[in-house]
């Protein structure tokens, strides 16, 4: 047995592939922190921009289809009744002329 090879246990093979870690700057560590979330941010955006499109769009139309309605609704009261105004207006002066300039 003294001429066959020592088998190492595992915690002698542990404690030899521990090395210490290279030590990262705070500079360093802050532009990996900055790429990796500019690379993130590249990747996603493009898909989060299409949810939100998707998703506020449909709201976004359901809100303002009802909005316009009222308005158009709004708008048509108003408008009838300008020219309600405008026809009682004109019906008014025309029966307050003289009989001369009033044509028959």
């Amino acid at each position: 047995m003294a001429d066959e090879p020592r088998v190492p246990v595992l915690t002698e093979i542990v404690a030899d592939t521990r090395r210490a870690l290279p030590a990262v700057d705070a500079a360093a560590l802050e532009a990996l922190a900055r790429e990796l979330e500019r690379a993130v941010l590249s990747r996603l955006g493009p898909e989060v921009d299409r949810l939100i499109e998707e998703r506020l769009g449909r709201t976004l139309n359901k809100v303002l289809g009802l909005a316009l309605d009222s308005v158009r609704a709004e708008l048509t009261v108003s408008v009838t009744q300008m020219v309600r105004e405008a026809v009682a207006a004109s019906v008014t002066h025309a029966l307050s002329l003289p009989e001369t300039t009033n044509p028959k």
